[in-house]
């Protein structure tokens, strides 16, 4: 099906719209275009494919999940033929990555690049969605899947002062296509998340002083990155059909080393020496090495206290070290961080480290940071301040389903939805990655491909059975929010004020807002409630010769 010719001005009409272009929404349009026959318009708010990819281009920028796994799946020729230069790739060959892909499959023709969706409504007598873009366009289709991205919704404290700042300011979020050169300036580093870790060992390698503003200390593991070798890239695709069932049944979407069993069942020199070589290896696989790492205090510290000793061995400095050992959260209930020389950077005598926890930064000046009275002055200042999680992206959109109702405002409490894939009252559109799904608590490549194989399947069923409307049920909704709650309140997960809890937006709820059953467990779920005719899914026919005209079909809901 193509979509209709209109006049200048008229909304277009098409199968299916899509709010992104990066990994999720370039394997819609594989999956609904090239597979189900769909006519399929994205709409992406950047000049290229990518997604977080596109954007977050600051120094350092790579990625925690391996290369040969953090790609997709779906196609042999496409596994084969793509080489990877490195255990842990960087943005620029992510970003390539995705562009090859864009290329091969034809995948640009179905995008609407530096567009970007400001609304989008449900018509409930058509059961159709428009989408309004920035520019004043108007398009419209019977289903609208959302492709924002988990962490797409840059965003920087409100410091008094901030318009007043007489040098650059940069997000590591939103960096410059062209890059910035720091060669001999003095720079300030506001934040030690990902990206903070990942960019000052860099932007140290260039500026004339680095004075890096902490407010929590994060676990940082080294990632021991390196090229990797023909023969490690043909052994491993030789594999990929059982390494790939494996990450898909794991808990995190990866294949990882078995844990040693329960911490304090297990012997502390074998302990000791396991910790060792997983540290010593590099990679994200630490906190993986018990049973009960982020269910148990008690063995949480064991893993937690040596990686504190690493810190205290690696910083020269005492008082130093001690800034940077984390004592705020028990380790793994946020997102683990891996380095390239971060904890080392601090012992270049250029490079200093200014605590945030007790005092925070006043304001900022003409001429650089306030804290405690004292002006840190400098020639730049990057904000590495993270991003408004898991649903900024989605209620930047005004998003309204039935009555008119705002999706921000149902989600006002936190976000609700059912499988993290629908919400009640927001019929016909489907969310990929979306909150109370696995997403950033997994390898997000097998999330997407495991969403749009059920959406697509999910759209084919629709077709099939003469189906013109289909939404959550408010009661299955209810018990999935209250099963990801559940399984959350077991874990230490919560006990964090991590950006996974909303926690570092101020005013936003704290609710944990990931699926933390794991991948595996959760794909079973998905392919329970299909295998059970999409229960917890109610859906509408048309009646004959009465157009939107529509009637239930007994569907019932699913229990979490």
């Amino acid at each position: 099906m193509t979509a209709e010719a209109t006049a200048p001005g008229a909304t277009r009409r098409y199968d299916v719209l899509v709010v992104g272009a990066g990994f999720a929404g370039m394997y819609l349009i594989r999956k609904l275009r090239d597979e189900l026959g769909l006519d399929v318009r994205v709409f992406e708010r950047g000049d290229g494919v990518g997604g977080t990819w596109f954007w977050n281009r600051y120094p350092g920028a790579r990625c925690d999940v391996e290369s040969l796994f953090y790609s997709y799946s779906f196609d042999a020729d496409l596994q084969r033929d793509w080489q990877w230069s490195e255990r842990y790739p960087a943005q620029p060959e992510i970003l390539a990555y995705a562009e090859h892909v864009a290329d091969r499959f034809d995948l640009r023709p179905s995008i609407e690049f530096g567009t970007a969706v400001t609304a989008a409504e449900f018509d409930e007598l058509e059961n159709t969605w428009t989408v309004t873009t920035d520019t004043g366009d108007r398009a419209s289709a019977p289903y609208l899947i959302t492709a924002v991205g988990c962490l797409s919704a840059w965003q920087i404290p409100s410091f008094e002062g901030i318009e007043s700042f007489a040098g650059e300011v940069h997000h590591t979020g939103d960096w410059p296509k062209e890059g910035v050169d720091f060669t001999g300036r003095r720079v300030a580093v506001i934040g030690t998340g990902s990206s903070g870790i990942q960019s000052i060992p860099v932007i140290a390698r260039q500026a004339a002083h680095l004075t890096v503003f902490q407010r929590t200390a994060h676990y940082s593991i080294p990632a021991r990155n390196r090229p990797l070798t023909e023969v490690e890239q043909r052994d491993t695709k030789a594999e990929y059909d059982v390494l790939r069932d494996l990450a898909r049944q794991s808990r995190a979407g990866l294949v990882t080393d078995a844990a040693l069993g329960a911490a304090l069942e297990t012997d502390p020199l074998v302990a000791r020496t396991e910790l060792e070589r997983r540290w010593w290896r590099g990679g994200a696989g630490l906190t993986g090495i018990f049973t009960d790492t982020i269910l148990s205090t008690e063995a949480n510290e064991v893993v937690a206290e040596f990686v504190r000793g690493k810190v205290r061995s690696l910083v020269r400095d005492p008082r130093t070290a001690a800034l940077l050992e984390p004592r705020d959260y028990p380790i793994g209930t946020k997102r683990l961080v891996i380095d390239s020389d971060y904890y080392a950077t601090f012992n270049l005598p250029h490079v200093d480290l200014v605590s945030v926890r007790d005092t925070p930064i006043e304001r900022i000046s003409p001429r650089g940071v306030v804290v405690d009275g004292h002006e840190y002055e400098c020639d730049a200042i990057v904000f590495a301040t993270g991003f408004d999680a898991m649903t900024g992206s989605l209620n930047r959109i005004a998003i309204r389903g039935t009555g008119g109702q705002l999706l921000r405002d149902k989600w006002a409490a936190g976000p609700q939805s059912y499988l993290g894939l629908g919400v009640s009252g927001f019929p016909n559109m489907f969310m990929v990655t979306g909150p109370g799904s696995p997403s950033v608590l997994s390898n997000m490549i097998v999330s997407i491909e495991q969403h749009v194989d059920w959406i697509a399947d999910y759209l084919g069923h629709l077709q099939r059975a003469g189906i013109v409307r289909t939404e959550a049920s408010p009661e299955a909704e209810r018990d999935w929010v209250e099963h990801v709650n559940d399984l959350a309140a077991g874990t230490l997960l919560p006990t964090a004020a991590s950006w996974y809890m909303g926690a570092n937006i101020p005013g936003k709820p704290r609710v944990y807002m990931p699926y933390c059953g794991g991948v595996g467990t959760y794909r079973d779920k998905c392919a329970q409630v299909a295998g059970d005719g999409y229960a917890g899914f109610v859906h509408h026919r048309a009646r004959r010769g009465s157009g939107s005209t529509v009637e239930n079909d007994g569907a019932v809901p699913a229990s979490a």
